[in-house]
């Protein structure tokens, strides 16, 4: 099977949604904003990485966070297909900046995802009109599956989750792969998405084939080092047709290695 990831092409620009069905755009880039993003479905990222790596911690609480979604969905800003839960990423380098473990990182990103369903229920006064996205955490395909067991039964059958820690090493999409197997191992109903997945491993079919979604901002990386404008619309417009054109290719298990 080659399936067909569904693909949100990350934004630097809130109006520059206006060209997509689906985009993926920080929170960090629509605080505040009271002008309509005009597209179909947004996935609302936390900025976690910029946080984490930036600042060692997040500088707004769940409560804010919360706060901001609810003004953006009721306010009728953003169409919010689903919002991700503030998580903490496991790289080296992250938990050289905070000082944690991954078992600690892994806590916290559970922590605040049931924070952040509470504050929401509340705000909503039942239940939230959008998909709150639990993250995966780990670096070594076995923390993956022990942060399932974490998780427990708060991943529900067929649950949309995200997928941490793995944009950063994609030179070889065997990396990726691994971890999504282990995953899967352990729970094969989930639907995985795929954060900042990076365009080799994005066009990748046995990445495509353990992933339902997935969103990159590997179009603005790419213009950058090839001399073109990096906050081009445009440029990940491009990106997008090729993800649209690698799901109508079928390849044989020979052809893989070419990927490899």
């Amino acid at each position: 099977m080659n399936r067909d990831v569904k693909f949100y092409p990350g934004l630097h620009q809130p109006a520059d949604a206006q060209h997509f069905d689906l985009a993926c755009i920080s929170i960090n880039r629509l605080r505040g904003r009271k002008k309509l993003v005009p597209c179909g479905d947004v996935l609302v990222d936390s900025g976690a990485f910029t946080e984490i790596s930036k600042h060692g911690a997040y500088r707004h609480s769940v409560k804010e966070y919360a706060a901001e979604l609810h003004r953006l969905y009721t306010g009728g800003v953003v169409k919010i297909a689903a919002c991700v839960a503030q998580d903490y990423m496991c790289e080296p380098f992250i938990l050289a900046k905070t000082g944690l473990t991954i078992e600690e990182h892994q806590r916290l990103t559970i922590e605040r995802y049931d924070a952040l369903v509470a504050e929401l229920k509340s705000l909503f006064r039942g239940d939230i009109p959008f998909h709150v996205m639990p993250v995966l955490q780990g670096f070594a395909p076995r923390d993956y599956a022990s942060h399932i067991r974490m998780y427990g039964e708060r991943l529900k059958p067929g649950m949309w989750v995200g997928v941490g820690s793995v944009c950063k090493r994609q030179g070889d999409p065997r990396s990726i792969i691994a971890v999504l197997q282990a995953i899967a191992s352990e729970r094969p109903d989930l639907l995985l998405h795929g954060f900042g997945v990076k365009i080799t491993s994005l066009l990748h079919p046995g990445v495509r084939d353990l992933l339902a979604t997935a969103d990159s901002m590997a179009w603005s990386y790419a213009a950058r080092k090839q001399g073109r404008d990096a906050n081009d619309w445009r440029e990940a417009d491009r990106l997008v047709r090729r993800v649209k054109e690698a799901a109508n290719q079928n390849f044989q298990p020979w052809q893989m290695e070419m990927f490899a």
